[in-house]
């Protein structure tokens, strides 16, 4: 039953949001950025990957 609980528990939910927002911020980046600005490619493909890592490391530990 400690599994369940773990699974339930609200703080993975709260990180899945904030790695949502995150993912969300690097697509608006992406596609609102200058086309010519590596800079703003940069933040948004640095964004997208820190977004997937926290959200997958999330569902990982609700899944164990």
């Amino acid at each position: 039953m400690e599994s369940m609980q773990n699974a339930n528990s609200e703080k993975h939910y709260k990180i899945l949001v904030v790695a949502i927002a995150i993912g969300i911020t690097g697509v608006f980046i992406r596609f609102a950025g200058d086309e010519n600005s590596t800079y703003f490619s940069w933040i948004a493909n640095i964004l997208l990957v820190l977004g997937v890592a926290i959200g997958l490391r999330s569902v990982f530990r609700i899944i164990s």
